[in-house]
């Protein structure tokens, strides 16, 4: 799921970046940015079933609550450093052109990072309060709970609670106001983004219990049959004539569309698990689950050649053509660099593997 992740954020930046406007009126690049609405919640999805999985073996350690928290969100905190760190790389490599106010822009890596130390407040709770029998089904539930909660006070809080109060800087983690004054869709606050990662921790957790190991296969499609019903449970909630909320944004704060990318997300579960089982995945080199592995180094590094003063290719000049070829050069040397990233041995070899690469079966 990551790799996939990763190939449809290669083709979303390299057609927004490269594109004349001309070929941006087309339908080929419509299809194109469609495509690229599944990767941030793709990675915030895995990284909350990646956090689920590294709860699970620290308490099976039989660790204390506060000990697994601080684990846990000593993590996640890393993450977040390391979106500060790349804000800071792409303000410096970009020097005398891009302005100050991007060094706070709210991206991916700081939202999951944030997401990760979220999720281990909210595991700390429960854990502090329930354990024995139950616990796993508690934090499941909790999860997706709380990924409701979220997506339901999005569309106020882009819209009617703004907190106005707050420095910019801060109400940007919290709509992505920035400093533009209104919330920018095409940066990740908490409201909605995280719902995602709180989304995945539930299903990681529910993957976890005794009868999904059990019954692996039935457990995986189980889920894919209930994101088919949570997509048309979404589509006939929007097709209501009454409305809870007086403004939102269908595209971008709406519970009805979170329900169905999480939805769709289920089912791309369930269709990996079936590729990685019985499909091509078994033949032996799979370029798909190699990127996966390294998927935040390929993030951080194909960013400087798409949108970079280090573009490979003119921005904003190019037919479909030019900028399919950009594409397939930039895939195959990310590819190359995730190969050369997981056969490197010694520490270091992999930057907090649990984040971006399943923890292997035990």
């Amino acid at each position: 799921m990551r790799g996939l992740a990763c190939l449809l954020m290669f083709q979303t930046h390299a057609y927004d970046s490269w594109l004349s406007p001309q070929a941006r009126q087309s339908r080929f690049f419509m299809y194109s940015q469609l495509g690229g609405t599944f990767p941030a919640p793709l990675f915030l999805f895995l990284a909350g079933i990646s956090f689920a999985l590294v709860t699970e073996k620290l308490r099976q350690k039989n660790l204390q609550a506060a000990r697994i928290a601080r684990t846990t969100i000593f993590r996640g905190a890393e993450i977040f450093g390391f979106g500060l760190l790349f804000r800071l790389q792409e303000y410096l490599v970009a020097w005398g052109w891009a302005p100050k106010s991007d060094l706070l822009r709210v991206d991916i890596l700081n939202t999951i990072g944030l997401s990760m130390m979220l999720m281990g407040i909210v595991c700390w709770l429960v854990l502090a309060v329930r354990r024995g029998p139950g616990t796993r089904l508690a934090l499941a539930l909790t999860a997706a709970g709380t990924a409701l909660l979220i997506s339901l006070l999005t569309p106020p809080l882009w819209t009617t609670w703004r907190p106005h109060w707050l420095p910019w800087p801060l109400e940007s983690y919290v709509n992505g106001v920035h400093n533009l004054g209104t919330p920018q869709a095409w940066l990740f606050p908490v409201f909605p983004w995280t719902a995602f990662a709180f989304a995945g921790l539930a299903v990681g957790f529910i993957l976890q219990g005794s009868w999904a190991r059990a019954q692996e296969p039935r457990a995986f499609f189980s889920l894919g049959l209930a994101g088919s019903v949570l997509i048309e449970f979404a589509r006939w909630l929007e097709s209501q004539p009454r409305r809870l909320y007086t403004v939102e944004d269908y595209w971008h704060t709406s519970p009805s569309f979170f329900l169905i990318r999480v939805g769709m997300l289920l089912v791309i579960l369930t269709a990996s698990y079936a590729w990685c089982r019985w499909g091509a995945a078994q033949w032996g080199f799979s370029p798909v689950i190699l990127l996966g592995q390294a998927s935040l180094l390929v993030y951080w590094v194909h960013i400087e050649f798409v949108y970079g003063r280090v573009s490979i290719l003119p921005k904003h000049a190019l037919g479909i053509g030019g900028a399919s070829a950009g594409l397939l050069v930039i895939s195959l040397a990310m590819l190359a660099l995730a190969y050369v990233r997981t056969k490197t041995k010694g520490r270091g070899a992999e930057m907090l593997p649990w984040l971006y690469r399943a923890p292997a079966r035990t």
